[in-house]
């Protein structure tokens, strides 16, 4: 039956007290063996004290600010008494002839499967990033694999270090709650001792001091430091704290963007460099972190920008009959947007320049042709922008392509696209003619060699031979890589596409 039992400070080495700066749980809390109760500070280090068994807080004989020395009392849970006994039990100190037998034997290295934690109420998620590969040596808490949802994303840290020898996951693929991730190789003693390392020693255990380290904390210490180092209302780990105070931050500044608002070091550096730039002169500012999407994108995008030597060309198509043809079919109930016309003509220009059909390969030595005509999307969502793909546009119907665009854009928007959605275009397009602007300079989606852009229509005034007489304009941007296409098949390509787009009849034969 269940019995209550008192959680006592284990033996942290050669301090008469140290300072409670987190009570992590409250009264009426359920916390599992290992999860942390409180968090302790000295001058110079930080420790989280984890439950050594499972149950349910009924009392909190602590609270902030105070201070607490070995062997006193910080709760009591409510536990199956078994279950509390067992796991004082194996975690109990070795004897003596355990230990010196323990000592003459060597760690060696073992496998051993990383699997996928329990993330919640989801009987499968998508795969979206591979952050590692086979051969890769990662540290403990590096990121493994990005997971997301309709709603979110996630990154599954490695509980342990080690070096990769298999992957069983690929982008793309859907993996559940306890499937394998991949395995490490390690040395067998460290990946035990990862896995229970925050595992608190039973009232009988005696942790030596020199495996803690701790140092003992001076006497005194200056009104800064104490400033410092009384964020006890921040959400953190030890590691974050000790960082703050090295930098001289005040967490309590800080807007925390993870679990429960705890304080990333992500959130930790942007504040900092926040400051560098704009200095600490008191003004409210507000931290806002990268979504996932933008973070991924935006590397991406740096890295096309600095290692494509870019081109882009400018030109104005005057689409009056374009226009004329779509409000004739707007009277017959079928919308048609100016973008649905220009992958039309893009793909038919695609087929006499096959070269901005292309990608270079991961030597930039070969070009690889596509054969086939899938085009890229850009498309603005709340979350940043993503690329959706058409695919086979050159044997589509105007209102076929409608249909799909609508679709998929209302979906990338919701968060909704498969990885496999995303991939396989041979040239893009980014149109912000339904937003605004004149012109812009859109960059190449690597390893595509070129990219058009599309800006707002504006009507003009166009001289006929005897007059002025306003005419639709649409302003065209065509970035291309300069290692695989000059100047010269850039300025043939824009003046074939404008010559479509200007002419309904050949787009539409």
């Amino acid at each position: 039956m269940p019995t209550k039992k008192n959680v006592e400070l284990p033996d942290i080495g050669d301090f008469d007290s140290v300072d409670v700066i987190e009570v992590l749980v409250k009264v009426g809390d359920t916390v599992n063996e290992n999860d942390s109760l409180i968090t302790l500070e000295t001058d110079k280090a930080t420790m989280e004290i984890p439950a050594p068994f499972s149950g349910k807080v009924t009392s909190l004989a602590v609270k902030i600010g105070d201070k607490i020395a070995t062997g006193e009392l910080i709760l009591t849970l409510e536990s199956d008494s078994d279950q509390a006994e067992d796991t004082a039990n194996k975690t109990a100190a070795p004897s003596n002839s355990d230990a010196i037998e323990g000592s003459n034997n060597k760690s060696s290295a073992a496998q051993k499967n990383v699997e996928l934690p329990d993330i919640g109420d989801f009987d499968s998620v998508d795969v979206i990033e591979v952050l590692v590969k086979v051969g890769d040596t990662v540290n403990e808490n590096d990121s493994l694999i990005t997971l997301e949802t309709d709603k979110a994303t996630m990154e599954i840290p490695a509980p342990f270090s080690g070096k990769v020898t298999s992957l069983a996951v690929k982008i793309g693929d859907k993996i559940a709650t306890g499937e394998l991730i991949l395995t490490l190789e390690s040395d067998s003693d460290q990946a035990e001792d990862t896995a229970n390392k925050t595992a608190a020693p039973s009232n009988s255990e005696t942790i030596e001091s020199s495996n803690i380290d701790i140092e003992a904390p001076k006497k005194e210490a200056t009104k800064k430091e104490i400033t410092l180092t009384t964020d006890s209302n921040s959400h953190a780990s030890p590691s974050i704290r000790k960082l703050a105070r090295e930098l001289g931050v005040s967490l309590s500044k800080i807007k925390g963007t993870g679990k429960k608002g705890r304080i990333l070091e992500d959130d930790l550096k942007s504040f900092v460099k926040q400051i560098v730039i704009h200095g600490d002169t008191g003004n409210e500012v507000e931290v806002v972190p990268l979504s996932k999407i933008k973070k991924i994108s935006g590397k991406r995008l740096l890295n096309s920008w600095s290692s494509i030597p870019h081109v882009t060309q400018f030109d104005e198509v005057n689409i009056e009959q374009l226009e004329k043809f779509r409000k004739h079919q707007k009277e017959r109930n079928i919308k048609l947007s100016p973008l649905i016309f220009i992958m039309k003509a893009v793909v038919q220009v695609l087929k006499r320049h096959p070269n901005f059909n292309a990608s270079l390969d991961e030597t930039g030595e070969n070009l690889i042709i596509k054969k086939y005509f899938n085009l890229g999307i850009a498309v603005d969502t709340p979350n940043g922008l993503v690329v959706p793909v058409v695919r086979d546009v050159g044997k589509k119907s105007l209102v076929e392509l409608a249909e799909e665009l609508t679709d998929i854009s209302s979906r990338a928007r919701e968060g909704q696209l498969q990885a496999s959605e995303m991939k396989g275009a041979g040239f893009t397009i980014s149109s912000l003619g339904g937003i605004g602007g004149t012109q812009f300079t859109p960059i190449i989606n690597a390893p595509e060699v070129a990219i058009l852009g599309v800006s707002r229509t504006q009507i003009k005034p166009v001289w006929n031979g005897s007059s002025f007489e306003p005419t639709a304009i649409i302003p065209l941007a065509l970035s291309y890589d300069h290692r695989v296409i000059d100047g010269a098949e850039g300025a043939k390509f824009m003046a074939e596409l404008n010559q479509v787009l200007s002419n309904i009849m050949e787009m539409l034969l």
